[in-house]
């Protein structure tokens, strides 16, 4: 039995533990903010996330006798890999401090673009005048959602906006590495450049914390865990092409954070944003997808 007809088996438990693990880290999102705006340092949970996450994965690997498969083929790379991709989300934790979660998670909805920017250049894939005009138009959304007319302040939209692009450049160098190396050690060589990073400028940014901030730090890590987890399963048991547009259920998840905790509602140049970027952002994977079975 060939790979995709077992990925055609099992759609909706892809769709749910997409949505699942979406859910999970929108949660994960919601508690750094409140770390943030309770006075905690974005590298102290960097550094703090890392020495819970990084020893987890190891013994989770130890445990199914699986160690191996973190052993990395190209160390420089994925070293160089980490340490770069630190400020992905520094910069949106740093952001999400400064602006409503949902204004925050539809301007971070931009990487999408920017994925496609740098498969140019990393990659080597020529998107054609249907992406390049999805593009085009998803950025018109984003400088559309970045209006600070219902909270935040510009800075905070500048940060999720670098924040996108580093993200963007994680998966894109992520999908090069891949021909070499495997998930598993991409997923730990990335936690630990994040950990080192963090760790080694911890003593200039150090803030005493009390009970309920470690609490919360560690709650996060987990969150961070288990939401990547049911998302790697999600593209496990089913295509990528499926289950990928149900990033979008993030809209719907921090609405209710800001709701519930907040008690502020998105603006209209928000959901306008919204509308243009999702939009766009589908026709990207549609796109793709007819590409891939052409």
């Amino acid at each position: 039995m060939n790979q995709t007809h077992v990925l055609a088996q099992r759609p909706l438990l892809g769709i749910f533990m997409m949505m699942l693990g979406i859910g999970v880290l929108n949660l994960m999102d919601g508690v750094g903010k409140w770390l943030v705006m309770d006075g905690v340092e974005v590298m102290q949970i960097l550094a703090l996330r890392s020495v819970v996450i990084v020893p987890l994965l190891l013994l989770y690997y130890v445990s199914t006798n699986n160690l191996t498969a973190l052993k990395p083929n190209r160390p420089k790379a994925q070293a160089l890999r980490g340490i770069i991709g630190f400020i992905a989300p520094f910069a949106f934790f740093l952001g999400v401090g400064k602006l409503p979660l949902t204004s925050a998670v539809v301007v971070f909805f931009s990487s999408i673009f920017m994925t496609t920017i740098l498969s140019i250049f990393i990659l080597g894939e020529r998107p054609g005048k249907h992406r390049w005009s999805a593009i085009v138009v998803g950025y018109v959304g984003v400088i559309i959602a970045m209006s600070p007319a219902w909270g935040g302040d510009a800075s905070g939209y500048i940060l999720v906006l670098i924040s996108s692009i580093f993200y963007a450049f994680l998966f894109v160098s992520g999908r090069k590495l891949s021909e070499t190396e495997s998930v598993s050690s991409l997923v730990l060589s990335y936690n630990l450049g994040v950990g080192v990073v963090a760790l080694v400028l911890l003593p200039w940014f150090w803030v005493p914390l009390n009970t309920d901030q470690l609490v919360l730090i560690v709650l996060l890590s987990l969150l961070a865990v288990t939401g990547h987890f049911c998302i790697t399963h999600a593209f496990a048991v089913a295509e990528a092409t499926l289950i990928a547009p149900f990033e979008y259920t993030s809209i719907l998840w921090t609405v209710a954070l800001d709701m519930l905790i907040w008690q502020v509602l998105p603006g209209r140049p928000t959901w306008i944003g919204a509308v243009i970027i999702i939009a766009s952002g589908l026709y990207v994977i549609y796109r793709e997808a007819r590409l891939g079975k052409q």
